[in-house]
């Protein structure tokens, strides 16, 4: 391995899925910059996108990471 190179492999049994190849990895393949994981079971990692998609729904609904419209009338 070059100088300055890391190990982009990861354990058996951790499942990721690849944001630049749109599928799932054991292991992972692909840089931790292009991927969501580890995932427990290959099911988790399959989907990965719909968990992200409820996640940020539940993200923009939460009124508590919001600042209410009085607020910003204020500022």
């Amino acid at each position: 391995m070059a100088l300055g190179m890391r190990r982009t492999r990861g354990k058996a049994g951790e499942w990721f899925y690849c944001l630049k190849h749109h599928k799932v990895e054991e292991g992972p393949d692909c840089p931790a910059k292009n991927r969501f994981g580890p995932y427990a079971t290959r099911a988790e990692a399959e989907h990965a996108m719909e968990t992200a998609a409820e996640r940020n729904l539940e993200w923009e609904t939460d009124p508590r990471w919001h600042d209410s419209e009085d607020e910003q009338e204020e500022k």
